[in-house]
């Protein structure tokens, strides 16, 4: 049996192959299914299943395409209610490859149709589990993401009360020494206390893992339901794209629009400028919004940008440009965009660069505008006077900043400051608005440091 894991860091998430004597099957698999079949391919396989955890809210899956392809079935909990031809697989639900056993489980409390799949070798012994956003290293699965979206919607109370039975009455029951195999790792916003590491054991989750300690079921649920991350604004969106099932990722990606990088732009529509934020300060669109491409690129886009909203999408050269449209695809936005182009020669709009001298002497003759989420501002704010307004609310509240007096722009680290002073200059243009930046880090550490 060769088990292949294949980790997207940009959106901390893992899919997986099961080969057995030249059959696979992959689960949970990313928008683009290439690597897929290049890895059957690989190993002289055929790609007969496909096996959806549930519908994700944080990526795209390629489930659909992959049988469309391939022909290989596909297999989901009949509580998903899929729109695409499948294969319910529940609780007692068996699947064979060649002498292995995948056995479903269902374990509702990420989402209502959640299920892990449990895989015994050729002797019956269980060896390895694919708990999907139930069960991650160190962590389980939020349970917040399907109050209003999916076939099976279900308060966040409800969803944290059934996967303290799921943790309880199912998966903490397993062999100790079996593998587990989490959907996603660090820096997942589908829960708060995921591992560096990409797997575990059952014996290692219950030693060391928070929410598999003892505590009784109201304590379980207090403590689930505080203090998880924000939600972006794709996730409901992506849990709908994959109950359907989405097209194909390279006819979707060839179909986005390329113009000239003169052409005239609506003015109505937002401007996406992926450059790094020195270029962009150097010379931008007026009005657009700097959101570099980097690691967490798809997971901002879908924080500040709408489902239902259209942009363009500028980078600074074709190759760089292909890049953030494949990880536009990967949250299902790339038939939002309006069009995709170089940078224009004629962006001349330029950004003014921070006094941090008079800055650090006179803070007050300034509003600081502290772009962090709340679960990073619960201990204090880094300046006593600093307006909080998290980065994906702040193009719904700009309203709420004060223009008497110039606006600096401060995150944790400065990537996601860069795109909110966009965001604000490209509002209000009374006053200066300037980016901190990475001075934060300085910053802050003097300030722990001093407290």
């Amino acid at each position: 049996m060769i088990i292949q894991q294949f980790y997207d860091k940009g959106l901390a998430h893992a899919s997986y192959a099961v080969i057995r004597t030249g059959k696979m099957i992959v689960i949970d698999p990313a928008r683009d299914p290439q690597p897929y079949y290049d890895f059957a391919n690989q190993h002289d396989a055929d790609i007969t299943g496909v096996i959806e955890t549930h519908p994700h809210a944080d990526f795209v899956s390629s489930h659909l395409e992959i049988h469309k392809t391939t022909g290989a079935v596909i297999y989901v909990s009949k509580l998903a209610g899929a729109e695409y031809p499948h294969e319910t697989f529940d609780d007692g639900d068996e699947l064979m490859l060649n002498d292995i056993k995948l056995k479903a489980i269902n374990t509702p409390g990420h989402s209502p149709d959640s299920i892990c799949i449990l895989i015994a070798d050729e002797d019956g012994k269980d060896k390895a589990l694919f708990t999907g956003d139930t069960l991650f290293v160190g962590d389980v699965g939020r349970p917040d993401l399907r109050e209003n979206a999916g076939n099976v919607t279900a308060k966040k109370e409800e969803l944290a009360r059934q996967m303290y039975h799921s943790t309880r009455n199912k998966l903490m029951k397993l062999p100790h020494n079996v593998v587990v195999y989490p959907a996603h790792g660090p820096g997942s916003l589908c829960g708060k206390n995921i591992s560096p590491d990409l797997q575990s054991t059952i014996g290692r989750e219950l030693r060391e893992n928070y929410a598999l300690q003892l505590m009784n079921e109201l304590a379980f649920i207090e403590t689930l339901t505080r203090d998880q991350p924000f939600v972006p604004k794709y996730f409901g969106h992506d849990v709908d794209l994959n109950k359907k099932g989405a097209p194909g990722f390279k006819e979707s990606i060839d179909a986005v629009l390329r113009i000239d990088k003169n052409s005239a732009l609506d003015k109505k529509i937002p401007v996406i400028d992926t450059r790094l934020k020195q270029d962009f300060r150097n010379g931008h669109i007026k009005g657009s919004i700097n959101l570099q491409d980097g690691e967490k690129f798809e997971t901002w886009l879908g924080s500040i940008i709408n489902p239902d909203e259209q942009f363009y999408l500028i980078a600074d050269n074709e190759t760089d440009l292909d890049l953030v449209i494949n990880k536009t695809a990967k949250i299902g936005y790339e038939q939002n965009i309006k069009a995709a182009l170089l940078i224009p020669a004629k962006a001349g709009e330029t950004s003014p660069e921070l006094d941090l001298n008079n800055f650090n002497k006179h803070p007050q003759n300034y509003t600081i505008i502290d772009v962090r989420n709340r679960n990073e501002t619960a201990n204090g704010l880094i300046f006593n006077h600093a307006i909080n307004i998290p980065l994906p609310e702040l193009r719904e509240r700009i309203s709420e900043i004060p223009t008497h007096k110039p606006l600096v722009v401060h995150c944790a680290a400065g990537y996601r400051s860069a795109v909110a002073a966009s965001i604000i200059a490209a509002k209000i243009d009374a006053v200066p608005v300037y980016d901190l930046g990475e001075v934060i880090v300085e910053i802050a550490n003097a300030a722990f440091v001093n407290s």
